[in-house]
């Protein structure tokens, strides 16, 4: 499994007091990611044994992929007090977890390599400015919430830094 049902990481949702210091936590976590998007086209889709079997396109797919619901939650929790995503994503991680990454990645596998940079370099800045719009009150001060966000970004990017590594490894 790739994915812990629930990841117990380095990051206590308990010690942010204010999202500017989420998202300064957030934004040092996921630049080294960045350095994805320098993968040439042809090497986007070579397996890496070292990650899982996964190429880069893969590990981009599920990194995004797992923002993407974190942007849901966020774009949900800019209009609302809840998140029906969160019960959503989590029940069916419950049932489904590792065929749901497994179906995650493979969304992304007809897309163009400039359709994956693209999504790499826009879906965490989408998300993190979703995050400054929706009231601390509903995330950073909500420990449920706030813990959905810590468990889809800073633990889930802690999570896949050896897989990271590996695949620019293999790209070089």
């Amino acid at each position: 499994m790739v994915r812990p049902v629930r990841p117990v990481g380095r990051y206590d949702a308990g010690v942010y007091l204010d999202a500017l210091s989420f998202l300064e936590d957030e934004r040092d976590a996921w630049r080294p990611y960045e350095a994805l998007a320098e993968i040439p086209d042809d090497r986007l889709d070579r397996p890496v044994d070292a990650a899982h079997g996964w190429s880069a396109r893969d590990l981009i797919a599920h990194m995004v992929g797992w923002q993407q619901v974190a942007l849901t939650v966020a774009k949900q929790l800019a209009v609302g007090e809840t998140s029906p995503e969160i019960g959503r994503i989590n029940a069916e991680w419950d049932a489904r977890g590792d065929d749901l990454n497994a179906e995650m990645i493979a969304t992304w596998r007809d897309l163009s390599p400039a359709d994956v940079r693209d999504r790499l370099q826009s879906v965490a800045g989408e998300l993190r400015g979703y995050l400054t719009v929706v009231p601390e009150s509903r995330w950073i001060k909500h420990p449920t919430h706030l813990e959905t966000f810590v468990e889809e970004t800073l633990e889930h990017y802690d999570d896949h830094r050896a897989d990271l590594e590996a695949v620019l490894a293999a790209a070089r």
